[in-house]
């Protein structure tokens, strides 16, 4: 982590679904004397659930200047209490209260009439005067949105349509208008965080934005702030790509997330799922480390959450815990209590829990009696009756099929427990189950396993499919659908020596007590930190000037244009036959190339046929093919071959290579050229294709590469093997040498990919000046380029040379997009 004085220097701007607050308003008694006490009083009180990223974020408060970003409740749903001493929200009532069963249910009060909805500036002042408490340690920004905005956006898309996915759960999707209207009100409210992300920062600053309810909010702050460094973390589980790629907006969220620095996930797999998905949906080039996208390398990182260790061993040694405890045990006197604690949605399992169970109590009849299953389940945001009904029948089942009059072999509570019972109930626990069949962050384990550290020593059983298997190797791994395999862990866990049961206690606590919620954020903040020096490391390649460029071609009188064709000319394509150009090209490229102060060339890796079809009809256009291996000059209507004399030979070889690759790897092929030889494996399934173009490339490089006089070429999904002496620089050296004396005034030379740098490369070699030559690489501006000027796509080359030929409007959109960015972009 940085030193104080680093973090004095910038802030750190978190943006979560809602602030860590929950605000209350109290309305005072119509018939009070002062008018002014008839003002509606604010309070807040810290938001049940997320202790584990509350915790985290309060140790990077304690080293940085922080801002939290969140939601305040909507106007219509604004927690409104009536009375100067009425009380807010109900409070949970405590497990021993439950456990005996001697406290009635508290009765509702009477409904009475909503006040009006308190003033967002009334909140501002409240939320700003320092009277808030927050758990997050830090400052609070609150967004505004209307009521039905933020419905559409959670319960309309985050919980109808991304939560489901995310935990690999397809949804219906009947109802089109309303699905439309719910991705509407996702990108609102995802705008509005965005604003004020924008409106808090300053340059060095680091943004930090949680979680799938604002997963557009990275591109959004990028296109505003193209140097800022944000941060996302993901705290579901992130599907498989073929699950992934059901999503109708999937290129939208994708290329929204790439819009960070950074990106975190909680495990391995699931940063692996979001590779693989850019790799399938978007086609963009990956590694381990990292997604490239226009040119920038996001990274993907691994941040497993933790627990506030010091916050859970504080509560366990108050004495209201251990008097808890005591009760507990008193009511569950000789029996072993194997404990559960969940939402009840259905990826935590409980129903698979449930089953499993019965399964135990069947295959081992000797534990019935002895063992008791106590599972509090915490009721979930949306509706979950018929889960709840499901639940409450095979409780009833089970209780009904081995219970007796001494014993009730299942204990179901379903409301929220205080922390104290929670802790309480942890540490009395011989056992701890988690059946959940998927999930991202289940901090109970954690929470167990501290709380188990003074007391039994409890093994835990955990669900594979938990975000937190892959880190607590201490524990008893199931798989929540193996019922049978369920009930044997149970078994296990039961009759587990002491000496074994310290030890695998022992290497769980130390994995917790060292990885805590602490831990996590400062290592994600740490990661993203050096975000900030990233574009002054890039040295970012300006756009080129349009204005400067048509003033220059206007004065010169001995020109040279050079152009690549693919990715230059015309957009790269997934079929190479179907590169065809576009006809403001070729209107722009015949006025130029009859211009007699113009010498232009197209210089390409395609062969003499594909460019005497779509090029060979313009009078006064050079032509260059397989990287410089064959030329037509301007007027000629043959080709040189330049390769005469050079030996070919090797490309029978190549051919078996690339043909032993071409038969394993499905949708890959072979262009065959006079010179060299290239496979495409653009088409093939992305993931394998780069394995098999890895393997490939190790293969030629081994078989011929320290033979013969060739060299491979690392294309865009292509490997090309061609004659070591000749590229794209050897023909544009060769161009320039043949210029009469004193040469060119004005070189315009575009290109998009690696063989293009060769070109680049000459000009930098040659005499020209700075005012003469003008390089230009197609790609973002971050690209690595010996190019000194960079456009984003080829319809913005297309549209110069349109300016240059007379063909186009002149809107000055090359000068407006370079105010716009500053001279360079991300």
């Amino acid at each position: 982590m940085p030193t104080q004085g680093d973090a004095a220097r910038c802030k750190v701007i978190t943006a979560t679904h809602l602030l860590p607050v929950q605000l209350h308003v109290a309305h005072p008694d119509a018939d009070a004397d002062d008018p002014h006490a008839l003002d509606p009083v604010i309070s807040a009180s810290p938001r049940r659930g997320h202790s584990a990223i509350y915790s985290g974020l309060r140790a990077v408060s304690r080293v940085f200047e922080h801002v939290h970003v969140g939601l305040c409740a909507p106007d219509s749903s604004l927690c409104i209490v009536s009375g100067s001493n009425s009380e807010s929200i109900g409070e949970s009532p405590s497990l021993a209260k439950v456990v005996d069963r001697r406290t009635p249910p508290a009765t509702p009060p009477p409904a009475a009439q909503s006040p009006p909805p308190v003033s967002q500036s009334a909140i501002l002042r409240f939320l700003s005067s320092g009277a808030v408490d927050s758990p997050t340690g830090c400052a609070l920004h609150p967004v505004f949105v209307p009521a039905q905005t933020a419905s559409n956006h959670y319960e309309g898309y985050c919980k109808a349509v991304l939560w489901p996915l995310f935990h690999y759960m397809l949804w219906d999707s009947a109802d089109a208008n309303a699905q439309s209207r719910h991705w509407k009100d996702y990108v609102a409210v995802n705008r509005a965080f965005a604003d004020a992300i924008i409106e808090l920062y300053s340059p060095g600053d680091l943004v930090w934005v949680h979680d799938y309810h604002l997963l557009l909010v990275p591109a959004m702050v990028r296109n505003a702030l193209p140097n800022a460094a944000v941060g996302l973390f993901l705290h579901t589980p992130f599907p498989s790509s073929e699950i992934f790629r059901c999503l109708p907006k999937r290129q939208e969220i994708l290329t929204a997330m790439l819009g960070s620095n950074m990106i975190g996930f909680q495990t391995y797999s699931y940063a692996r799922h979001f590779i693989s998905s850019c790799s399938r949906v978007l086609g963009l080039e990956s590694s381990p480390k990292g997604v490239d996208y226009k040119g920038f390398q996001v990274a993907i990182e691994i941040f497993p959450i933790g627990i506030d260790v010091d916050r859970v061993l504080g509560r366990l040694r108050d004495s209201t815990v251990r008097d808890k405890m005591a009760s507990i045990r008193e009511v569950y006197a000789g029996k072993y209590i194997i404990v559960g604690r969940d939402k009840l949605d259905q990826i935590k399992g409980v129903e698979h829990k449930m089953l499993a169970f019965e399964k135990f109590l069947a295959l081992y009849p000797d534990w019935r009696n002895k063992v008791v299953l106590i599972q509090v389940t915490t009721p979930p945001h949306h509706d979950a009756s018929r889960l709840e009904s499901k639940i409450t029948d095979l409780v009833s089942r089970i209780n009904g099929t081995f219970g007796s009059l001494e014993s009730v072999p299942v204990h179901h509570y379903h409301h929220h427990l205080e922390v104290d019972d929670y802790f309480a109930l942890l540490s009395v626990a011989d056992v701890g189950l988690i059946t959940s069949v998927r999930d991202g962050m289940n901090t109970t384990s954690h929470e167990y396993v501290v709380c188990q550290n003074s007391s039994n020593h409890g093994p835990l059983i955990l669900s594979e499919f938990a975000g937190t298997a892959g880190s607590l190797g201490g524990a008893i791994l199931v798989n929540p659908w193996d019922y049978t395999g369920v009930a044997h862990a149970i078994h296990e866990a039961l009759t587990q020596s002491k000496e074994e049961k310290l030890n695998r206690h022992n290497q769980l606590y130390k994995y917790v007590s060292l990885r805590t919620a602490e831990f996590w954020a400062k290592s994600f903040v740490k990661e993203l930190q050096p975000s900030t020096q990233v574009p002054l490391q890039a040295n970012p390649t300006p756009y080129l000037n349009f204005e400067f460029v048509r003033e220059r071609y206007a004065a010169s009188s001995r020109r040279m244009l050079l152009f690549d064709y693919d990715g230059t000319l015309t957009p790269i394509v997934k079929t190479p036959s179907a590169a065809h150009p576009p006809p403001e090209m070729l209107r722009a490229l015949r006025v130029l190339a009859a211009d007699p102060k113009n010498y232009v060339f197209v210089i390409s890796g395609r062969d003499q046929a594909a460019l005497d079809a779509w090029l060979g009809n313009i009078d006064g256009l050079g032509l260059s093919a397989e990287h410089g291996c064959f030329v037509k000059y301007p007027g000629d209507s043959k080709w040189q071959n330049l390769t005469e004399q050079i030996d070919l030979s090797w490309k029978n070889e190549v051919t078996e290579i690339f043909s032993y690759y071409t038969e394993r790897t499905q949708g890959s092929f072979i262009e065959h050229k006079q010179s060299s030889i290239t496979w495409h494996y653009r088409l093939a399934d992305p993931d394998y294709g780069i394995f098999q173009a890895k393997e490939c490339q190790n293969h030629l490089e081994h078989a011929i590469g320290s033979k013969l006089p060739v060299e491979i070429l690392i294309g865009k999904k292509n490997l090309e093997v061609r004659p070591i002496s000749i590229n794209k620089g050897e023909i544009v050296k060769t161009l320039l040498d043949a210029q009469p004396a004193p040469g060119p005034d004005f070189v315009l030379c575009a290109g998009d990919d690696k063989t293009d740098e060769d070109m680049f490369k000459t000009l930098l070699r040659s005499d020209l000046g700075e005012d003469e030559c003008f390089s230009v690489t197609v790609g973002p501006a971050t690209k690595k380029t010996k190019a000194t000027w960079h456009v984003q796509q080829p319809a913005e080359l297309i549209q110069l040379l349109g300016k240059l030929a007379g063909t186009d409007g002149c809107d000055d959109a090359g000068e407006g997009k370079t105010r716009q960015n500053g001279g360079s972009e991300r």
